[in-house]
């Protein structure tokens, strides 16, 4: 039997029964607490007999919806309808992701799966389901013939930190993985020891058992469980050395029932089992070898006949180990709850057996829950979810690649197809490191949420029908092998794409252009390669066109910016200068004073044309008087 193969040996259901998921205002103790219940495959919201509200089918990321091959065999309505996911045209990974509170909170999932023949081909699917990225269940064709029938359900506790409860189905080679109905319930953070067992493992139900009663609990009676746990007789988990047991209960009110963290019915304590004589209480739980188990013991002395301390005390052994000795009447007095859990630690059987051993009296048991403690798988570095996200949205990933949930998680099953993913360096997270998607028809673009992917080596986009420009945030450091070639990429190579780390550059058949920065280029001469053919905007490098001195990957050149801004400066300097001596000019036109230069000038020039007067006046007189006449100067 293969690990977690919780629904075939879980609890086997005395009427079958369908859970779904829909929103409903919860029946925990708090009002504010998210619940859903999905109909899988429904296609409207309705009430079930139990007051139950159910949603029509959402939140799936594909699939197809189907009925029951015989859906008057199935009492409930939400039993008839069914979600399946073939991998040819939903992919090998399907989800369901559902809205969750955007703290850290604790969740009660549950689904319920039936396959019915509702294909007609007598072949029940071979496909694994994962909660938050851990594989939670595996079904393996053949199912034992009651199981396909009639159906099961599986149930956990796990934490939802992301504010999104995913829940996917993986298919195994080309099956196609079946659900009828998922239930999300928000429950108490606190309960079933989180502070103990952590927070970084999921609870799986392998066993939950109300002694001397029959199968009770949502979806099978009107009795209520906050958490919406169904509660199975102990009947069937009885082992082969199990005799003398007496089923007693009882109607009186039983003292810390219902009570936080996790709030268990009063109708658990209201029945038990003890026995008589030399009578043994004994029972075997199937599990999976190599796993840690949560071992929850209810007790109620609800025997009016022991009243007080030591009247009935007996041990516990697990897989014949004397872990503790219980007298619950000193615990709690009568009629009242009271609560003891054990951890089973690495067990390398498939069998865990429970004795309740005698010491004084007979031992008494109202109720028994066993637990596999599941380790979280390892998940995707958060960043690093939502860069692939956006790039699924913007390259047009098409249903038929699964690009659904977590895009490494979980390790034991393929990564989104086309994906490489490996461990960070910490050990602690993935990381995706190389994406190829050549040749499959996207017609999209490369988000710019690229540069979150930090660790990403190798990128193969080619021979697809993808356009825009190459973000910058391509240029990642870690980046060796970069294939864009035979798309419709169009403006300049960003020079975030000088990475030294780049050994690889496969650019051609692009409508690019620009200068080729020098450092990208300089990739070939030193032993890697890079082709940059058939863009004929592109320039700058040998074997392609010199680029315009002035232009530069479709703008101006550094040599043109320093041109331009040398001419500004020399044009501001001579219109400064105008400015200057208009400004001259107009003093100039306004000052009627002459420069002292001038005025010094006239002045000399006045007294010579006095001095010569005076000359040319005394010639005319000795003249008249009969000297001779001189030559004036």
């Amino acid at each position: 039997m293969s690990c977690l193969l919780i629904s075939l040996i879980l609890v086997p259901l005395l009427s079958p029964f369908l859970f779904s998921v829909s929103l409903l205002l919860p029946s925990s103790p708090s009002s504010d607490k998210i619940s859903y219940h999905i109909d899988c495959g429904g296609s409207s919201t309705a009430v079930d007999q139990f007051n139950t509200t159910w949603l029509s089918d959402r939140y799936f990321t594909g699939g197809i919806s189907s009925v029951v091959s015989e859906p008057l065999r199935f009492p409930l309505f939400p039993e008839k309808t069914l979600r399946f996911f073939p991998p040819t045209t939903s992919g090998k990974k399907n989800c369901y992701l559902i809205p969750a509170a955007a703290a850290s909170s604790r969740y009660f999932f549950r689904t319920f799966i039936v396959y019915d023949n509702y294909d007609g081909k007598s072949h029940p699917p071979s496909f694994e389901v994962s909660v938050e990225g851990t594989v939670v269940f595996s079904y393996r064709s053949p199912w034992p013939e009651s199981f396909a029938r009639d159906g099961s359900y599986s149930d956990l506790f796990a934490l939802i930190s992301d504010g999104e409860a995913d829940v996917c189905l993986y298919s195994i080679a080309t099956d196609p993985p079946v659900i009828a109905s998922l239930e999300v319930v928000q429950v108490d953070p606190a309960s079933y020891a989180s502070a103990s067992i952590g927070t970084g493992s999921i609870l799986v139900n392998y066993g939950r058992l109300s002694c001397g009663a029959d199968q009770w609990g949502p979806g099978f009676t009107n009795d209520s469980d906050s958490f919406g746990r169904s509660w199975d007789s102990d009947v069937g988990f009885r082992s082969s050395s199990a005799k003398g047991i007496i089923p007693i209960s009882t109607t009186k009110s039983v003292a810390n029932a219902n009570s936080s963290p996790n709030y268990f019915p009063m109708k658990l304590y209201q029945s038990a089992v003890t026995v008589g004589g030399n009578g043994t209480l004994e029972y075997e739980l199937n599990i999976d070898a190599k796993l840690d188990y949560l071992l929850w013991f209810h007790f109620a002395e609800i025997d009016g006949t022991v009243a007080k301390t030591g009247q009935r005390v007996f041990d516990v052994l697990i897989n014949g180990v004397n872990v503790n000795r219980i007298d619950v009447f000193k615990e709690v007095g009568g009629f009242a709850a009271f609560d003891w859990h054990y951890v089973a630690n690495n067990l390398s059987t498939t069998t865990l057996v429970v004795r309740l051993a005698p010491v004084i009296g007979s031992p008494i048991l109202s109720g028994l829950e066993n637990y596999g403690i599941v380790p979280n798988d390892l998940a995707t570095v958060p960043d690093q979810v939502l860069a692939m996200r956006a790039l699924q949205d913007s390259l047009r990933v098409p249903d038929r690649m699964g690009w659904n949930g977590d895009p490494c998680a979980p390790t034991t099953w393929d990564a989104w197809e086309g994906v490489t993913c490996r461990t960070n360096k910490d050990g602690n997270a993935l990381v995706v490191y190389q994406i190829d998607l050549s040749s499959q028809g996207l017609k999209g673009i490369i988000s710019d949420q690229i540069s979150l992917l930090t660790n990403l080596a190798s990128l193969n986009l080619s021979s697809n029908s993808l356009v825009g420009s190459l973000p910058m945030g391509i240029g990642l450091q870690s980046l060796v092998q970069l294939d864009l070639s035979n798309n419709g990429f169009t403006g300049s190579i960003p020079d975030s794409l000088t990475s030294s780390n780049l050994r690889i550059v496969l650019l051609n058949n692009n409508q690019l252009e620009g200068q080729v920065p020098e450092a990208l280029y300089s990739i070939g001469v030193h032993g890697g390669v890079i082709d940059l053919s058939g863009n004929k905007g592109l320039c700058g490098v040998p074997s392609l066109l010199e680029c315009p001195f002035f232009w530069h990957n479709g703008g101006l050149s550094n040599r043109g910016k320093i041109a331009i801004a040398l001419s500004l400066t020399i044009t501001s300097i001579l219109l400064l200068v105008v400015i200057y001596i208009c400004i001259r000019r107009r003093r100039n036109d306004y000052d009627f004073g002459l420069p002292h230069d001038l005025i010094s000038l006239a002045a000399k020039r006045n007294r010579y044309q006095r001095q010569k007067s005076l000359m040319l006046l005394e010639m005319e007189s000795q003249h008249a008087k009969g000297f001779p006449a001189l030559n004036p100067l």
